[in-house]
């Protein structure tokens, strides 16, 4: 027990302290995804750190004290260690061919690598997966100055066919109130069984999925006359401060003429590109608005004063309240106003009486003058600019990215000079979350070099050992091809696993080699006894980290979307490296050593 901890303790070392190196810069990320990934990257490290205590003190006393070394008995037993046997065999007969080809060897693995890169821009990136929740949001919009029973009337439509949908179990809607009497707007809340319990409605032969509910109300709902409907998916929205949609902008400008002009212009080349789906503006206009100007000249001439104007519309009109009652307790403001249809058209306010000074009653149309046009409902400002938001989703089956590329593409030709479009919420997020997981992986690296470096005093082995990452990256972008996964933020967190993961196959094969050579075996002797000995704990640990991840990526019970790339990744880097280092680890440690001895001997001179 003593001998095989002393053996295993400066590759424990070495290895819990690479993948530390990994993780903890990923703890410490700023923004959301900091605040995202600071438990992930903390519980990883400590629980490596434990584990390294364990490995160098409770696992040699349990060894020296219930481990026995025997002939195996059982079949099985005696199977499983044949079977290692052969397959060690095997692996030194083909990693002596691999030393004696050893550039080929490693050219070869440079093509895999450098081929696997082509599958970068082939995959769909987006921030996260979207998961079946069972329950989406779906956004309803009658034209501008619809009343609230014209949009009620269209509300009600939406809500007969969601009630003749069986996969349906509740809803919950509302109109107007969004953002300032808005009452041209609806919102219906649909909550689905789940997934397992939504039957099969012909012609379908299958349950629909969330995805394609939301596509099939997306069609239907759009067919109600005068109405446009747009469907958000509630599992997107977490990390966005608005709306939630994966794509979400604000066009920016000096005038607000111009501003609303281009803003339509990539509104409408938004709706027509393949990438979008459920386009829509926080631009409203077409809100009628009547401006009621007085005349002063004739207002003085008939002895009317601007504020009796003011207060007579303001009273037939919006109302004034003129007492109270109480009943049941409760006291309840009486106010007093025009019936409805008294004031709906400009024409009713130009027929209405005001008193002059002269107690005489003057009818307002001699003394204002009434002009009906359309209005901005809302006019919005982000760090004093005007503003105004467009916001959209991806369309089924393409990439987040790649309808971010047409939203620049797009802006880029239909801004003007001092125009420019900015991206925030999910898009934000999505762009700066992606680029701090570059920056996090690129500095775990680096730091896991420089602590291989001091740990082998040497240049040479840290780069020998890290070798093995490029091969776990390649594997995941292969695996995520294979299983039609997108490249997103669970997917990076698979990869970042593999950093960790798959350092330690080649620690193990270059700290055991360094161990014979220093007890004086020649390069090539070291390399071909050391890795045959190493490959059982390299098959266990790569075997044993697979079988873990098969699960997740089985897709099994709620949540699954978010599992299933990860584990996808984990599992097809973990294979494709551990068997590319299993040679090219050795090919480049004997190539690189003979750098090593031809540097050492330029060291001593002459």
């Amino acid at each position: 027990a003593l001998v095989g901890a002393r053996q295993i303790t400066s590759a424990a070392l070495a290895a819990t302290l690479a993948i530390i190196a990994i993780f903890l810069p990923v703890a410490f990320m700023s923004g959301i995804i900091g605040k995202f990934f600071f438990e992930f990257g903390m519980t990883i490290s400590i629980a490596v750190a434990l584990s390294l205590l364990e490995a160098l003190t409770l696992a040699p006393m349990r060894c020296s004290q219930f481990l026995r070394i025997g002939a195996r008995r059982t079949r099985l037993g005696q199977a499983v260690e044949g079977g290692f046997r052969a397959l060690a065999i095997a692996y030194r007969s083909a990693l002596g061919w691999a030393l004696d080809h050893r550039t080929r060897v490693i050219a070869v693995s440079a093509a895999v690598f450098g081929g696997s890169l082509v599958l970068v821009p082939v995959l769909r990136k987006e921030f996260v997966p979207p998961q079946d929740q069972s329950m989406f949001l779906v956004r309803l919009q009658t034209p501008v100055g619809s009343s609230i029973e014209f949009t009620d009337e269209r509300f009600k439509q939406a809500e007969a066919f969601a009630m003749s949908r069986p996969e349906v179990r509740r809803y919950f809607g509302a109109i107007g109130g969004f953002g300032g009497g808005e009452v041209n707007t609806g919102m219906l809340f649909v909550t689905f069984k789940p997934p397992r319990e939504r039957p099969v409605v012909p012609p379908n032969r299958h349950p629909l999925s969330q995805r394609e509910l939301m596509s099939l109300f997306r069609k239907e709902l759009n067919t109600i006359p005068e109405t446009k409907a747009s469907i958000q998916d509630l599992s997107l929205g977490g990390f966005s401060a608005q709306r939630g949609f994966p794509i979400e902008l604000t066009v920016r400008g000096p005038d607000w003429d111009t501003l609303a002009e281009v803003s339509q212009a990539i509104e409408r080349r938004m709706a027509d590109s393949p990438f979008m789906v459920d386009v829509d503006t926080d631009y409203l206009t077409g809100v009628p608005e009547v401006r009621v100007r007085p005349d002063r000249r004739k207002a003085s001439e008939r002895g009317v004063s601007i504020e009796t104007i003011g207060h007579t519309i303001n009273a037939l009109v919006g109302g004034e309240r003129v007492g109270k009652y109480t009943r049941g307790g409760r006291r309840y403001d009486v106010r007093v106003r025009l019936i409805p249809t008294q004031r709906t058209e400009a024409g009713d306010i130009a027929r209405l009486w005001v008193w002059n000074q002269h107690g005489e009653l003057v009818q307002l149309k001699d003394v204002v003058t009434i002009t009906e046009r359309p209005a901005f409902l809302t006019i919005t400002r982000r760090n004093r600019e005007r503003a105004i938001g467009l916001f959209a989703n991806v369309a089924p089956g393409k990439s987040q990215a790649a309808a971010l590329q047409e939203v620049e593409r797009i802006a880029k030709e239909a801004l003007p000079v001092g125009y420019r479009v900015v991206f925030g919420g999910s898009t934000q997020t999505f762009r700066e979350s992606f680029q701090s997981l570059l920056f996090a992986l690129v500095l775990g690296i680096l730091v896991a070099y420089m602590v291989l470096a001091s740990q082998y005093n040497s240049y040479l082995h840290p780069a020998v050992v890290l070798l093995a990452l490029p091969f776990s990256f390649s594997g995941a972008l292969v695996a995520l091809w294979m299983a039609r996964q997108s490249l997103n933020i669970y997917s990076f967190i698979g990869i970042i696993l593999l950093m960790g993961i798959v350092k330690k196959n080649s620690i193990l094969l270059v700290d055991f080699t360094n161990q014979l050579r220093e007890q004086g075996r020649p390069l090539r002797e070291a390399v071909l006894e050391a890795s045959p000995i190493r490959l059982r704990p390299i098959l266990m640990t790569s075997i044993s980290t697979v079988a873990a991840a098969l699960p997740p990526a089985l897709a099994i019970g709620p949540g699954a979307e978010t599992r299933i790339p990860m584990a996808v990744a984990v599992i097809g880097g973990v294979i494709l490296s551990t068997l590319l280092t299993l040679l090219v680890v050795p090919c480049a440690y004997s190539l690189l050593a003979r750098f090593e001895r031809i540097h050492s001997s330029n060291k001593k001179g002459p």
